[in-house]
């Protein structure tokens, strides 16, 4: 009788020549770096790039995933260590899973995460559907996260480079997509070994620069995205203070965010200002001091959990959560109310927490995510 083999590099049970693995490749050195490691490996990589929207218009944009140039990036990248590549056109996918919500989110004057839709409903749903179809054993991309396997199964850890975590767009990752998914860069010290893997591998992207804007907000500039896909959302309004006081006029409620102090054109006032509230309904934006920001009590719902035991099964958890991408995990209580639903207790209270945000909740010590949810208005 014929001996188990040991484990690949990917964890499973094959060797390498034997084992298919799809590359989500979006045309930046991270994924075409998994790609060329696996294809070296001798892995059997299949390298899939979605086309989320029209990337013809997009050719001229520069610093934004998925555009025609990043297309091409991935197809030169596949053709350079020799495995097929193809481009699934998943633009119908994308604009009503992801950019429609992102529209009416900003217009209901909250601050959406649509990278973190992006992965949830598009890659790590209808992508990782399309893995399977090949019969792919696994997927793989270029996420600075790590998969570690615990005593209960698969478990999702911070990436090793504190600087390149991605943990807080990746928290509504299922138990059942964990165990399909792989992250090989997760535990790099540095973008630095990344690119130098890149030029090891002779890749024409190793130079290329990082993304940094949502891949459909060139610029940044979400406001003329809002105002292209919802015309009127820029009717102007009020700027009123925490009682109710006209203080002056604005151009559009979805040219401000919660936690604003700048660019508010209410100069000269006893104290800065900053916006508390906005009230898309009657064309509010409600101002007021910094400590009218000031957040302890933090309503979630579309809970995603990765602990070992039932979420429901505690009234509550000791953990750390992160309520912006940007900022160091920090001391909570969560209260689960359903398996979906819960509210956070922050230790110390944050400012400028808003509706549409992601909370994302870790274990009290040690890298590892325990899931996340979403923030409401609460009830």
């Amino acid at each position: 009788m014929p001996r188990d083999l040991p484990l690949n590099s990917l964890g499973l049970p094959k060797a390498p020549r034997d084992t298919r693995v799809v590359v989500a490749m979006s045309g930046g050195v991270d994924s075409s770096v998994v790609a060329a490691m696996l294809a070296e490996e001798g892995y059997d990589v299949v390298g899939v790039t979605l086309q989320l929207y029209d990337h013809g218009a997009a050719l001229a944009k520069k610093g934004a995933c998925c555009a025609g140039r990043d297309i091409h990036d991935a197809r030169r990248v596949a053709e350079t260590m020799g495995f097929p590549h193809y481009v699934l056109d998943y633009e119908n996918t994308f604009r009503d899973a992801v950019i429609e919500e992102f529209a009416d989110a900003y217009l209901a004057g909250a601050t959406p995460v649509p990278c973190i839709r992006c992965n949830e409903r598009v890659k790590f749903k209808d992508l990782l559907n399309t893995a399977k179809d090949l019969e792919a054993d696994c997927m793989a991309t270029g996420h600075y996260i790590q998969r570690k396997t615990g005593l209960n199964g698969p478990e999702l850890h911070m990436a090793a480079d504190p600087a390149r975590d991605q943990s807080y767009f990746l928290f509504s990752t299922t138990a059942e997509q964990l165990a399909y998914l792989r992250f090989p860069l997760g535990h790099l010290a540095s973008k630095a070994e990344t690119r130098a893997l890149a030029a090891k591998y002779g890749l024409p992207v190793a130079d290329k620069p990082d993304s940094q804007d949502i891949c459909f907000v060139p610029n940044g500039n979400y406001a003329a995205v809002i105002e292209k896909l919802r015309p009127g959302a820029a009717d102007p309004g009020d700027i009123v203070d925490m009682d109710g006081r006209v203080l002056g006029r604005h151009g559009g409620v979805i040219h401000y965010t919660i936690g604003q102090r700048k660019g508010l054109g209410i100069g000269g006032l006893a104290e800065p200002l900053y916006v508390v509230r906005l009230e898309p309904e009657t064309r509010q934006v409600v101002v007021g001091p910094k400590q009218a920001l000031s957040t302890r009590i933090v309503p979630l719902r579309e809970v995603n959990w990765l602990g070992d035991a039932p979420f429901d099964s505690r009234a509550e958890w000791h953990v750390a959560v992160k309520v912006r991408s940007t900022r160091p995990p920090r001391a909570a209580i969560l209260r689960p109310l359903s398996a979906t639903e819960a509210e956070v207790e922050l230790i110390a209270p944050e400012d400028g927490v808003s509706a549409g945000q992601a909370c994302v909740f870790y274990a009290p010590e040690g890298s590892r995510v325990l899931g996340g949810g979403w923030v409401w208005r609460g009830r």
